[in-house]
């Protein structure tokens, strides 16, 4: 299962740079869908947004040690059928927009699958 880890990670790692890249928009949670919309990952936009935060605060409380387990947590509670890809694009995608102190934990993972 290492390699789907590793496609995932460094999927996500491509999301975090396009966030870097992309232009500043005033709605965090607009931008956010449309990203997603771009891995094929659809859903409610207020539900998704609420599911990166919620994915944020299990990170900053320690109730997920790290991205993979943030990544587990989201296998569990995205769409049926969301591949693993998918999940690591959602975190990719959700760590720098709402909570990028994170974003090392990203960085870490990719290095040790790798």
């Amino acid at each position: 299962m290492k390699r789907p880890i590793v496609a995932g990670t460094l999927a996500a790692l491509t999301a975090i740079s396009m966030v870097w890249t992309a232009p500043a928009h005033a709605d965090v949670d607009t931008d956010f869908a449309d990203a997603l919309h771009g891995y094929g990952i659809y859903g409610q936009r207020d539900f998704n947004a609420w599911l990166a935060k919620i994915t944020c605060k299990r990170l900053t409380t320690g109730v997920d040690a790290d991205a993979s387990a943030s990544a587990v947590f989201l296998s569990r509670n995205l769409a049926p059928g969301s591949s693993t890809e998918q999940i690591w694009q959602f975190l990719g995608a959700a760590i720098p927009r709402y909570c990028p102190p994170h974003t090392p934990a990203l960085i870490v993972m990719a290095q040790e699958e790798v």
